[in-house]
């Protein structure tokens, strides 16, 4: 069975263990609980196939940038998330995108961007257009979920299949 490493990244308070818990788990984790590194995995079907992903949830913190080089270069698929409701989790994408294509020394990694918590609409300050932007920018998906109603959480990992089918 082939295995693949998806590296989930973005700022703190994202809600990147809630998506990953929810998609691996099919659970919603309501308290916020900083995370320094997870990693799960998941046995999935992708066009007939048996797959193993592994997930590494990483910390949203900067004190840990020094891991995040080695979650890039052992990674081949990402999923870059920001809050719908924070601004500076989406402006802070760009420079986690340069990071990795550094790391990796290519132009040409899977990823999918990923806006989290729109179930927060009454919250939103940052538009579904300046995420299909940015995603048509990074040439990547992109899609809006939530962890919590678990919108479009199996979709972000479809999206993903160009890692497994690469």
């Amino acid at each position: 069975m082939r295995e693949y490493k998806i590296v989930v990244l973005g700022s703190g308070g994202v809600g990147k263990s809630a998506l990953t818990v929810q998609f691996v788990q099919g659970i919603f984790v309501e308290k916020y609980d900083p995370t320094i590194e997870d990693s799960y995995r998941k046995q999935v079907e992708v066009d007939g196939q048996q797959c193993m992903l592994e997930i590494l949830d990483t910390a949203g913190t900067e004190q840990f940038t020094a891991m995040r080089d080695l979650y890039m270069k052992n990674g081949q698929g990402f999923i870059l998330a920001y809050s719908i409701t924070a601004q500076s989790t989406f402006n802070d994408l760009q420079d986690l995108r340069e990071q990795i294509l550094r790391v990796k020394d290519t132009d040409d990694v899977p990823m999918v961007l990923v806006g989290n918590k729109c179930d927060l609409d009454v919250e939103r300050v940052v538009g579904k257009d300046l995420g299909v932007g940015l995603a048509a920018q990074f040439n990547c998906t992109f899609m809006e979920t939530s962890a919590k109603t678990r919108t479009n959480v199996n979709e972000v990992n479809v999206a993903n299949n160009d890692v497994i089918d690469g």
